[in-house]
């Protein structure tokens, strides 16, 4: 296509987006500033960003080019509808059937301009007429990959695999050898299968007799497979060579990490081996380094929180801490925060262990001890930088604690994280390290507690009533509806897919610094806050389990007795 056309269609769409306001001026330049230091489209900066999804993109496309479209992010296809246009069919023309009237078919298309693509279309199908819509490549993709079955799963693989033909049981594998077995193909597998399911953890865990595979999806771990032990050697070889571990060593935990681009996606999985009773445990933490980053409100945060918490973060200096479990979500928000306010204007610097995504225009630190970057070093240096604003990864000691109070009390705005179970057992952590309670009270300005709650399957949501004795402890009436997810393809027959956080926001007020000073117990702070309007990590729960977003027993199981 020319040139000229290209940059028309592009400045249309832009026209468009701003016109529906999906975007402002202002988020426009921040995405040509991308686009000039990264050299990415202007759609794919919007969507890096975070201002935009891919869909809106594609729908505001149809828009400008006078097309139907339909997003197939959520879309069911008829099953017997598949078997019309064959896989090599699909992929060679970016077309998938949709639904079928009389005898005229509707078809996903990527270009559905493409009159040959069509003409082919028809005649493969034996139907009459074809209606093409247009769809998104990355629904096209989701389409095959569901419907179409392709791509070999983890389990299937291992069952194709001979393993005595690999290895003696116990044997070890050195070098160029590894590449002549059928492993590879198993590991690139099974990262493709971690990609498709969104895991976070990958998990190879030795026992006497076999290896098992784990995946933690949506927080929870999923036997996958069962490894025979004689490609055991072989399988951890070759993880512990893709990550730069010494292969002969087996008695010593060692770390490494893994750099791959699979299905358009720049992967960076950190890799932690640990020598058990029967050979090396291996997890490994998948990052998605190209994934698009959360707003606040897409993190979970409900109408009266997310005002509150846009306050908060707006303000010039103070200490703004993120408290929870490890796996609780705490970068995310804290991205999604600076994200926020993130602006052309401002110098923001972060110290992180690790860097997990690269944020535009944001200059982003790793600690590294074998060079002297701790926290607290990391966070000295960064002070002489001019900066804004700081995100410290994590308060760990106090000479962390005693820096970023500095910081804030010197005018910068600082973000950290803690790990406590409730936002006001954050400040008597802070106090348990060492630090004086009127430095405390003085310089932390917010703390927002979380978790993460698994979501009710939009496609198999039913209401029900929980049983009387549940309703009851809960302060619920008898027959009180809750929501909860029967089980279907979609969501692997769990009733439940994807995740989404619940919060504790204790906004610092005269009142509760008072209650610091006097060094008061984290339950005294924490009933002033309830008692001043704050809704418990519970509350938070309870309301999106109301509106159907959770279940009652998700809640009940990330939070505590209050």
């Amino acid at each position: 296509m020319d040139s000229n056309v290209n940059i028309r269609r592009e400045r249309e769409v832009i026209d468009l987006l701003l016109k529906e306001g999906l975007i402002t001026q202002e988020k426009l330049e921040k995405a040509r500033e991308e686009t000039r230091r990264t050299g990415l489209s202007m759609g794919n900066a919007l969507e890096k960003l975070g201002f935009i999804t891919y869909e809106d993109i594609v729908k505001v496309q149809a828009t400008a080019l006078g097309l139907p479209y339909m997003d197939l992010s959520d879309y069911i296809v008829d099953a017997g509808l598949v078997e019309l246009i064959p896989v090599e069919t699909a992929k060679k023309h970016k077309a998938v059937p949709l639904f079928k009237i009389g005898n005229t078919l509707t078809v996903g298309m990527v270009d559905p301009k493409d009159i040959e693509s069509i003409d082919n279309i028809r005649r493969v199908s034996k139907v009459e007429m074809v209606e093409p819509v247009l769809v998104s490549e990355r629904g096209i993709q989701k389409v095959i990959d569901s419907y179409y079955g392709a791509g070999e799963t983890v389990d299937a693989i291992v069952k194709s695999i001979d393993g005595k033909k690999v290895l003696p049981k116990g044997g070890k594998v050195f070098g160029k050898s590894l590449d002549d077995t059928p492993v590879i193909d198993l590991i690139n597998i099974m990262f493709a299968q971690a990609v498709k399911d969104r895991v976070s953890d990958m998990h190879l865990e030795p026992t006497e007799e076999t290896l098992r595979v784990r995946f933690r999806i949506d927080g929870l771990l999923r036997e996958v497979t069962i490894v025979p032990k004689t490609l055991q050697s072989a399988i951890i070889s070759r993880i512990k060579i893709l990550s730069k571990m010494d292969i002969a060593e087996s008695r010593k935990p060692q770390d490494g990490r893994i750099r791959l681009k699979l299905e358009n996606k720049d992967l960076d999985i950190r890799v932690s081996t640990f020598p058990t009773l029967h050979g090396e445990n291996v997890v490994m933490r998948l990052l998605d380094k190209t994934s698009v980053l959360l707003g606040l409100k897409e993190v979970g945060m409900l109408e009266n929180d997310l005002k509150l918490f846009e306050k908060v973060i707006r303000r010039p200096n103070g200490i703004i801490l993120v408290t929870g479990p490890t796996g609780s979500g705490k970068t995310s928000t804290l991205y999604a925060a600076l994200t926020v306010i993130n602006s052309i204007e401002k110098n923001i610097i972060t110290i992180e262990d690790p860097v997990e995504y690269e944020l535009p225009l944001i200059r982003q630190t790793q600690v590294n001890p074998l060079a002297g970057i701790t926290f607290a070093n990391g966070l000295r240096g960064i002070l002489r930088q001019d900066p804004d604003i700081i995100m410290v990864g994590e308060i760990r000691d106090k000479e962390t604690a005693d820096v970023a109070i500095q910081a804030a009390l010197t005018g910068h705005l600082v973000f950290s994280t803690l790990h406590t179970n409730d936002a006001a057992s954050a400040l008597t952590r802070l106090i348990d390290m060492g630090v004086e309670p009127f430095l405390a009270s003085s310089s932390v300005i917010g703390i927002l507690a979380q978790r993460l709650v698994r979501l009710i399957c939009d496609k198999c949501k039913e209401t029900y009533s929980p049983a009387a004795d549940v309703l009851k402890d809960m302060d619920f009436k008898r027959g009180t509806q809750f929501f909860r997810g029967k089980g279907c393809p979609k969501c692997n027959n769990t009733g439940l897919k994807g995740r989404t956080g619940i919060f504790e926001l204790l906004v610092i007020t005269e009142e509760i610094r008072t209650l610091i000073d006097e060094k008061k117990s984290a339950d005294e702070i924490g009933k002033k806050a309830r008692e001043s309007g704050m809704r418990t990590l519970r509350d938070d729960g309870l309301l999106k389990a109301k509106e159907g977003l959770t279940t009652l027993e998700e809640v009940l199981r990330v939070t505590e007795v209050e």
